[in-house]
């Protein structure tokens, strides 16, 4: 019995360090890869085909940003792809690009992104971005569920009655915004003092936070992601900033997705961005 115990402690130690160096091999191999190698790797894995520019009529432009957003951006921060491919697909809703939505919710897919997941990311979006633009990009991700053989629609996610939207919502708003909103709008004249409060209070967060299937801090990181995308919503990227931080978002984190949105909306809505970021700065209670 010694002897077999021995036997299996052996073979045990064997195994994972096999494991270990088979892992730690793949890590060197990633490291010294250059991005044309990388970018072929990444790429194949999101879309499940090879790596080509054959047929297009601009070879060049896109061999640039292949091997740009697949061989560096994917390789910088601390985020997962799972993330990036989210935020791709935030970014891409906001700016209307629906071309582009399609194959990169396929690759979420691909990489084992659950199709709820993605119907949620851009169920989020609604108060920032508008419906009109919420159904457009609805229509892109559908028809790719549908041609997968995803059943429509998809499973209810809504977690409170009509009539808890405001409380529900309230619980989940203040320990991260508390009364910002209610004092920058107590000047406005008649009911519009409480009604923009309680209508943000009830859409935006009893409506969507109160969701399944999305966590906080994605919730969190995927708006911060559309405010940078829409660009002039300063004062609400640098208040989501903040909220990403109070939800354990940190600045990594944030930077990371900035890196992941630069191909998609450019430089200059990424620097305002990242003003947004040095700036945040999360209160501690002192004792």
């Amino acid at each position: 019995m010694k002897h077999l115990l021995l036997t299996l402690i052996i073979i045990n130690f064997s195994v994972s360090h096999l494991i270990a160096q088979n892992s730690s091999k793949q890590t060197n191999k990633k490291d010294t890869m250059n991005r044309i190698e990388r970018s072929k790797q990444t790429y194949e894995q999101l879309f499940r085909q090879v790596q080509s520019v054959s047929g297009s009529d601009d070879p060049e432009l896109i061999t640039i940003l292949q091997r740009f957003i697949f061989g560096e951006v994917f390789y910088i921060g601390n985020i997962s792809d799972t993330t990036r491919e989210l935020i791709t697909i935030t970014a891409l809703a906001t700016n209307q690009t629906l071309p582009q939505l399609r194959p990169h919710t396929n690759a979420a897919l691909n990489i084992g992104v659950n199709p709820i997941e993605i119907r949620e990311v851009i169920y989020q979006l609604a108060p920032f971005i508008g419906y009109p633009k919420v159904l457009n990009a609805l229509d892109s991700i559908n028809s790719v569920f549908k041609d997968r053989g995803i059943k429509l629609p998809l499973q209810n996610e809504a977690k409170i009655a009509d009539s808890e939207r405001f409380d529900k919502g309230k619980e989940i708003q203040s320990p991260i915004y508390g009364e910002g909103m209610k004092q920058n709008m107590k000047d406005l004249p008649g009911e519009f003092a409480d009604a923009i409060p309680r209508i943000l209070t009830e859409s935006c967060f009893g409506d969507f936070y109160t969701r399944g299937d999305l966590d906080i801090k994605t919730r969190e990181l995927m708006i911060f992601c559309a405010l940078v995308t829409l660009g002039g919503a300063d004062k609400q990227m640098g208040s989501h900033a903040v909220g990403n931080m109070k939800v354990g978002n940190n600045k990594e984190t944030l930077l990371s997705a900035l890196i992941q949105l630069y191909p998609y909306i450019g430089f200059p809505r990424i620097a305002n961005a990242i003003y947004a970021i040095k700036d945040a700065k999360v209160e501690t209670d002192v004792h």
